[in-house]
């Protein structure tokens, strides 16, 4: 699954060849109801879909961080109160075990002829979902800031470090660091980009047993607190939208954030043309001499949910086949880096394109993968906190997860 994926990641941001956009939705009626994250990437997406609203046909949406509390909850009623779940690399295996979506292979046979193979995410021998782009989490740095210090952009986290305390030193900034390290999936995501880094393998080969209480895991979380004293300190509360307004206000200097922000980061809303233009893109650092950047890969797609009507169904598909266009794409190039064949990539593409080319791993697509995530983002903040050490706090995460795991039958 691992292999399809990076192939997917591969060919998506590899330019490019040409494609035809639908001159028009083409939907006889239905209701199309998208249940989605709320990032320019997917607002662009949904906005042209509600293109297709009018003449029986209706488009509503629910963008909310919070998605993925909602996922099971809202597909798993009859009829489901959404027709579709947009979904990323680790939010499609919920709603796959529950069965609460439905195969797209008709779908696309039928409505879909301008789908490349590079976007179709195939699970259990059929097309679960339709990727429209590609992310990971890379470094955003300020060239100007870096310059009055007397430092070169950042190539490994010890870099970061070196860069963050010649900055601090010379009064140029207070807290030079950002980071997405609100406590919960936030969090998490930071230790496992980290871990990943290390080389650390989060289960034991063959199995669903933990294996993060290690000393892989504990130098993850040792460099994250390292870097959180460089960060403001109610580091735990910041999300993507928080460091996107730090980045906007001029406040940090250096980031691992998300390629999907890059547009909303630079564009002429919330900050000035001197702080934009001096914000550039770069690979995801490496860490403890590691060759690959402590990161990981990502797409973001659409399902179609199984407890809705077949005509809603196929309005749906139509109404995102539509929106996940090369017109779309090349609308808002600097949003996401695209997998549509014909997309030209933005200025902003470069961080991802670097750390692709720079060996970086997918997510773990696995169906246990989110309660070990769950786990960590709640278990590893006492130890943010200076509350209590790592290997402590590793070992609860591990614990948390064993009894989560053996209520869903992972492990007995």
């Amino acid at each position: 699954m691992n292999i399809m994926l990076k192939t997917a990641f591969v060919a998506g941001v590899a330019v490019l060849s040409s494609g035809t956009a639908y001159a028009g939705c083409g939907i006889e009626k239905g209701s199309v109801r998208v249940l989605a994250n709320d990032f320019p990437a997917l607002r662009q997406i949904i906005d042209a879909a509600s293109a297709c609203a009018g003449d029986g046909v209706t488009v509503t949406r629910n963008q909310t961080t919070e998605h993925e509390s909602l996922d099971v909850p809202s597909l798993s009623a009859n009829p489901a109160e959404y027709t579709s779940s947009i979904v990323a690399t680790s939010s499609i295996q919920p709603l796959l075990g529950a069965g609460l979506i439905r195969p797209l292979d008709d779908y696309i046979a039928k409505y879909g002829k301008n789908i490349s193979d590079k976007q179709k995410i195939s699970l259990g021998g059929h097309v679960m979902a339709i990727a429209f782009d590609a992310n990971t989490q890379h470094l955003f740095y300020r060239a100007d800031i870096l310059e009055k210090a007397g430092v070169q952009p950042p190539k490994s986290y010890e870099d970061v470090l070196a860069a963050a305390k010649a900055i601090k030193d010379k009064g140029l900034m207070q807290y030079p660091l950002g980071g997405t390290y609100k406590a919960g999936w936030n969090l998490a995501e930071e230790f496992v980009s980290m871990y990943v880094g290390y080389d650390g393998a989060f289960f034991e080969p063959g199995t669903a047993k933990p294996a993060i209480n290690n000393d892989k895991g504990v130098a993850a979380l040792n460099m994250m607190k390292s870097l959180s004293a460089y960060m403001t300190p109610d580091f735990l509360t910041f999300d993507s939208n928080a460091l996107q307004a730090e980045f906007e206000a001029g406040k940090v200097a250096l980031a691992n954030f998300w390629g999907s922000r890059y547009g909303a980061v630079v564009d002429d809303k919330g900050s000035t043309p001197d702080i934009t233009k001096a914000i550039k893109v770069a690979a995801a650092p490496t860490v403890g001499g590691g060759k690959i950047p402590a990161t990981t890969l990502w797409w973001d797609g659409y399902t179609i949910a199984k407890n809705i009507s077949d005509a809603d169904a196929i309005a749906t598909f139509q109404a995102l086949d539509h929106a996940s266009s090369t017109a779309t794409a090349n609308a808002h190039p600097d949003d996401a880096v695209w997998l549509m064949d014909g997309y030209k990539p933005g200025a902003g593409a470069g961080g991802v394109l670097d750390t692709l080319k720079a060996g970086a791993k997918p997510y773990p697509m696995n169906p246990y993968m989110g309660l070990l995530h769950t786990a960590l983002g709640r278990e590893i903040v006492p130890f943010m906190q200076g509350k209590e050490d790592a290997k402590a706090a590793l070992a609860k995460a591990e614990a948390a997860y064993v009894a989560g795991a053996r209520e869903k039958g992972f492990l007995k």
